[in-house]
Formats: structure tokens, sequence, C-alpha cells
């Protein structure tokens, strides 16, 4: 059994679509057993205590990357987390952080990469007038968003879409794709090879997609 540490900012949706999974049964190998966020006001942060998951704000206010990033290395440690899972989490990971758990970060970014990486991502899809945006799960690398792709989903863009119109429609196929890249990590059914992900698994081929379109249909 996997033990995964979460770090948030936000509401944590991410987080809690992962475990809903896990209390399905869809993710069976792993429990999330801690949640660590750089904001007090977390929403994330209630859905862990309701859910009997340890849960902590650990304020940066003050420290530089580094000294912040032991404080998380330390309180991960604690817990003996075996994969870390960056859900709406807004900081740049330190190098330091990155090397401690190398191979061991999963992220979520709300674009296809290498498409579309930083703040924004979806206001950047729009503004370039693509077709399609989406969102990838990937290991996190010391480079920005450039870490391994383990899957991803494709989202048709409308052409009356507004950035908040597509990142809802994007969220959605997060919450899908998010805990299928957990299921296949804890399930060890994951290896990088040259910096791409190999899949191993019986019903699908090396170079799999989630191809997930979601559009909202109008009158």
């Amino acid at each position: 059994m996997y033990r995964l540490g979460v770090l948030i900012s936000g509401r944590g949706s991410n987080f809690h679509s992962i475990l809903e999974n896990i209390k399905k049964g869809f993710v069976q190998n792993a429990r999330i057993v801690v949640v660590l966020s750089n904001k007090e006001d977390a929403g994330g942060l209630k859905i862990a205590k309701d859910n009997d998951i340890d849960a902590f704000f650990i304020d940066p206010k003050g420290l530089k990357r580094d000294e912040y990033d032991k404080l998380l290395i330390d309180k991960l440690k604690e817990y003996e987390v075996d994969f870390v899972i960056l859900a709406g989490f807004m900081r740049i990971l330190s190098t330091g952080f990155i090397e401690t758990f190398k191979n061991r970060i999963l992220n979520i970014h709300p674009a296809l990469l290498p498409s579309f990486k930083g703040l924004h991502a979806q206001r950047q899809a729009l503004e370039a007038g693509v077709k399609f945006a989406g969102a990838s799960v990937h290991f996190v690398t010391d480079e920005l968003d450039s870490g391994p792709i383990i899957v991803q989903s494709v989202v048709p863009v409308l052409s009356d879409d507004t950035e908040d119109s597509l990142s809802e429609r994007i969220l959605k196929t997060e919450h899908k794709i998010y805990p299928l890249a957990v299921k296949l990590l804890t399930e060890d059914k994951i290896k990088i090879k040259n910096n791409r992900i190999v899949i191993k698994a019986d019903e699908i081929d090396d170079n799999f997609y989630i191809i997930n379109p979601v559009c909202d249909k109008k009158e």
C-alpha cells in the first residue's frame, strides 16, 4: 500500500477526486496519509479533516523557498510518504525538494503539454486560437511543466468559450485523468524511458492517451 502526500493551495478539487476514487476502490493500492497547504484558508484542508486525514497549514511567510521546502520535506518524511501529489499547489518547488522525491512527484496542468506552460494556460489557449485544449498529468522536474507526461485529456475549444467556461470543462476531465494516473503509478505500471512514459498494462499500449472530450450542449 503506497502512502501519498498531497500538496494544495486552494479548494482541493483534484485531491477530493483522487480521495473519492480511493474510497470507491478505483485506486486500490494507495492511501492519502497527509495533506499540506501553504494557504491557511485552503478548502482542501477541511476536506482532509472531514475524512480523518492529517492536514497541516505550513506558513511560508518570511521563509526562502529552500527553507520552506525543507519544512515540507520534513513533514512528508515524518509520514513516510512514497509519492507526492500536487493538487493545485501554487508554488514552484525547489531543486532540493524535487531531488528528494525524484520521479515521485505528480502534477496536473490544464493544457496539452508541452503547449501553454505556466500560469493561465486556458487563457493562453484561447489567445492562441487553438481548437483543442485539455489537461496533462506529468512527473515534476526542475523545468516548469516539462516532466514526462503520463496521461492527457482533450477538450474542444468552443467558439464562445471564455477562460472560465473552458477552465470548467477542462477541470471535469482533470477529475478523471488524475485518479487514473495515480492508479497506474501505484500499480507499478509506469516506467520512464528516455524521458517518455511507458505504461505496462494489458488493456492499453505504450503510447496511451485518454481522449475524453467534454463539451457543453447548446440548445
